[in-house]
C-alpha cells in the first residue's frame, strides 16, 4: 500500500512537471539587505505611514484654525471708486437745501450718467472675543486632543508597518531557505540516480530501481521550481511592505530578532505593559477627550458671545481731503433660536462620544487578546524549534544509513526514497520553525507597542 502511494505521488509529480513548462526564476543576488535596513525603508517609504503623517499634520492645522477664533481679528480695506453724484431721495422725503461757501443749493432729482467724482475709502477694523461660554476655547481644546490622537495613530501605523516588514522579511528568508532545501534535494536525488544507474549497468540492481529514482528526481525538480517561485513572490511582498519596489536585486542577511523582554513572563504583566505603550490606546483615549471638549463647545453656543470692537476709517473724494473717523465699542450677539440646530449638534456629539468610549474599551480588550496570542505563539515556536532540530538530526542519520544499506544491497529503493523524503521534510520543518519564532517575536513586539 505504501509503495502504491509513493508511485501515485510520483506520477502526479511528473504530470505537474510537464504542465509547468516554465523557466525557473533566477534567485535574486546582489547587495545585502539587513532587517534594520528594510525597517528604515518602510518607515520612510511606506505609503500608509506617509498618509498617517499627513493626517497628523492636517490635525495640527485644525488646532491653529480653532485657536484663531480666540485671538484678535484685524482687517484692513481700501476702496477707490469713480462714481456719479446723483442724489437719491428716500420715499416721503423733501428736497434738501444745502448752504456751502455762501451759496444755497437745493438738491433735485436730476440724473447724470457721467462718473465725474472720485471716492476713496480706507479703513481698519478689529474685533476681540471676550467671552462666549468657552465655546471657542473648547473647540480649541478639542482640536488639540484630536491632533494628539492623530499623532498617536501615526505612531500606531509605524508599529504596524514595522510588524509587516519584519514578517515579510522572515517569510522571504524562509522561502529562500526552502528553495535551498529543494535544490539540495534535487542534488541528492541526482546523486542517487547516478549511483543506481551504475549499479544497474553492473547488473547489481534492477531497472525498476532506476526508474523509481528518476521519478523521485522529477518530483524534486517540480518542488524546486515551486519553491523558487514562492521565493520570488515573497520578495515582491517584502518590497510592498517596505513601501516601494527596489530597482536592484538584493540578498537577505541572517538577522534575527533577539528575545523580547518578558516573553516568558505572565500574561498580566505583558498586558499592563502593552496598555501603557500601545499608541492605539492613546489614540482612542485622546479621541474621546476631543469629543468631550466638542460636546462642551456645542453647549457653549446656547449662550451669547461678547466681543470688543474698534475701527479707523479715512474717507473722501480726494486723497488730500480725506475725513478720518474712529470708533471703539462692544458687540454682543446671541443666536437664541436656530430651529433646534444647537440641540441637534449636542445630541450628535454625545452619540459620537458614546461610540468613541466603546471603541476605547474594545481597543483595550483587543490588546489583551493580541498579547496573549503573541505570547503563546512565541512559546509554541520555541518548543517547535527543539523538536524540528531533533527531527532533522534523526532524518539526516536515517538518510545516511539508508544510503549505506542500499549500497551494500541490504536496503531497497523505497527505503532510500523514504529516507530522502523524510530528510527533506525535516529540513523544511526546521526552516518553518525558525521562521515561526522570528515571526512570533515580531508579533509580540507589535502587541506590546514597542519597536525593538
Amino acid at each position: 500500500m505504501r509503495s502504491f502511494v509513493h508511485v501515485s505521488a510520483w506520477i502526479i509529480s511528473i504530470t505537474l512537471a510537464a504542465a509547468a513548462g516554465a523557466a525557473e526564476p533566477a534567485a535574486p543576488t546582489g547587495e545585502a539587505l539587513s532587517l534594520s535596513q528594510a525597517e528604515q525603508y518602510a518607515l520612510h517609504r511606506q505609503p500608509s505611514i506617509r498618509q498617517a503623517q499627513g493626517q497628523a499634520e492636517a490635525a495640527a492645522g485644525r488646532v491653529e484654525e480653532a485657536r484663531a477664533g480666540y485671538l484678535p481679528q484685524l482687517a484692513a480695506n481700501a476702496t477707490y471708486e469713480r462714481t456719479t453724484g446723483n442724489y437719491a431721495a428716500r420715499p416721503g422725503s423733501l428736497p434738501t437745501t444745502v448752504t456751502a461757501n455762501g451759496m444755497t443749493v437745493t438738491t433735485t432729482s436730476s440724473v447724470s450718467w457721467d462718473p465725474a467724482y472720485n471716492y476713496w475709502n480706507f479703513g481698519v477694523t478689529g474685533q476681540q472675543l471676550i467671552y462666549d461660554f468657552n465655546a471657542t476655547a473648547d473647540r480649541w481644546r478639542s482640536a488639540s486632543a484630536s491632533r494628539d490622537s492623530a499623532v498617536s495613530t501615526a505612531r500606531a501605523t509605524e508599529t504596524t508597518a514595522l510588524f509587516g516588514v519584519r514578517r515579510a522579511y522572515f517569510q522571504a528568508r524562509a522561502q529562500r531557505d526552502l528553495a535551498r532545501v529543494a535544490e539540495e534535494a534535487v542534488a541528492n536525488q541526482q546523486k542517487h540516480v547516478d549511483q543506481i544507474d551504475a549499479l544497474v549497468k553492473a547488473g547489481m540492481r534492477s531497472q525498476i530501481d532506476l526508474v523509481t529514482t528518476k521519478t523521485a528526481l522529477a518530483n524534486a525538480r517540480v518542488q524546486m521550481v515551486t519553491a523558487e517561485n514562492n521565493y520570488a513572490a515573497s520578495l515582491a511582498l517584502l518590497n510592498q511592505a517596505m513601501g516601494a519596489p527596489t530597482e536592484r536585486p538584493y540578498e537577505l542577511t541572517d538577522d534575527q530578532i533577539p528575545a523580547v523582554a518578558g516573553e516568558d513572563g505572565d500574561q498580566r504583566t505583558l498586558t499592563d505593559q502593552a496598555l501603557k505603550a500601545r499608541p492605539e490606546i492613546a489614540a482612542a483615549d485622546q479621541a474621546r477627550v476631543a469629543q468631550e471638549r466638542l460636546v462642551a463647545a456645542y453647549r457653549g453656543t446656547y449662550g451669547p458671545s461678547l466681543s470688543a470692537i474698534g475701527g479707523l476709517s479715512d474717507v473722501g473724494s480726494a486723497l488730500d481731503r480725506l475725513a478720518p473717523n474712529w470708533y471703539v465699542g462692544l458687540s454682543a450677539s446671541w443666536a437664541f433660536f436656530q430651529g433646534g440646530l444647537t440641540t441637534g449638534q449636542v445630541r450628535e456629539a454625545n452619540g459620537t462620544l458614546t461610540a468613541l468610549t466603546a471603541a476605547a474599551d474594545a481597543a483595550r480588550l483587543q490588546v489583551e487578546v493580541d498579547v496573549e496570542q503573541a505570547r503563546l505563539a512565541v512559546r509554541a515556536a520555541k518548543s517547535t524549534i527543539d523538536g524540528a532540530e531533533e527531527s532533522l538530526t534523526n532524518a539526516r542519520e536515517q538518510l545516511r544509513l539508508a544510503e549505506g544499506r542500499y549500497k551494500t544491497g541490504q536496503g531497497s529503493v523505497i527505503e532510500l526514497s523514504d529516507a530522502q523524503v523524510a530528510y527533506t521534510t525535516a529540513e523544511a520543518q526546521e526552516v518553518s520553525a525558525r521562521f515561526g519564532l522570528a515571526a512570533s517575536r515580531a508579533q509580540l513586539l507589535a502587541a506590546l507597542g514597542v519597536r525593538s
